[in-house]
């Protein structure tokens, strides 16, 4: 069985201010987009990944999709090997800023490869 992706920050951070974005985020962006059924989660997270990657989102929100990311599968080498083809296409600035995220969020799962 799927796990089922449950949404509530839109309501928790917006609902009062913005309650139909909130309803967009939680309900369709999460709750319909992010449980179709013709992706599994592990693909999904991964373009989740590269499209913000793509955009340049290196705040809160990209660290909680490469947690969501790692919870789902993606493991620390396929999400180095990723964000450098990612690289490629997107810019190379905007890789170094995925590493320093990537980092952290895989740095449990041995050394981080960096001298500091």
């Amino acid at each position: 069985m799927n796990e089922k992706i449950v949404q509530t920050a839109g309501r928790a951070q917006l609902g009062n201010f913005a309650p139909e974005f909130a309803h967009y985020n939680d309900d369709v962006l999460f709750g319909e987009n992010w449980n179709n059924p013709d992706i599994d989660l592990k693909t999904r997270c991964i373009v989740t990944m590269v499209a913000l990657m793509s955009s340049g989102i290196t705040d809160s929100s990209m660290v909680h999709h490469l947690e969501n990311a790692k919870a789902h599968g993606v493991t620390r080498a396929e999400a180095a090997a990723i964000i450098t083809h990612a690289a490629f296409y997107v810019g190379w600035p905007k890789g170094w800023a995925m590493f320093r995220l990537a980092k952290e969020v895989w740095k449990e799962d041995g050394e981080d490869g960096g001298k500091e």
